[in-house]
């Protein structure tokens, strides 16, 4: 089964990407605590990270960073509301980005092609 990583302080914003992750058959696991990221990684490679941007005492590119130690392999798509961030994300090494709120028509097949490697770029 594909597995998806979601990292957001906002756990509204989880339920609303999980469940249309799970309407794609998608399984997740849900960290809403980026500080305890270290004790809470799931041990086997994500298929997929959907990962928030500001979050309280750290931010998605310094996650990031631990992520992909951890993670090698995953794409990294930051997901945030401020989608000013879109080309900074990419200059310093996000795999994708989606603006919040994330359009429900579109998801299915943005994730389609972020699971095949393919850039996803979008302000929303």
């Amino acid at each position: 089964m594909t597995h998806a990583l979601l990292i957001d302080d906002n756990p509204q914003n989880l339920r609303v990407i999980a469940q249309l992750l799970a309407k794609q058959g998608i399984d997740t696991t849900e960290i809403y605590d980026p500080l305890a990221l270290e004790t809470v990684l799931p041990d086997e490679q994500p298929d997929v990270i959907f990962l928030d941007l500001e979050m309280p005492g750290t931010n998605g590119y310094a996650v990031r960073d631990t992520l992909r130690t951890h993670y090698p392999d995953a794409p990294i798509i930051a997901y945030t509301v401020h989608v000013s961030e879109i080309n900074h994300a990419r200059e310093v090494g996000f795999d994708g980005f989606l603006g919040k709120p994330l359009d429900t028509a579109r998801f299915p097949d943005q994730i389609a092609r972020i699971l095949r490697h393919e850039p996803v770029w979008e302000r929303s």
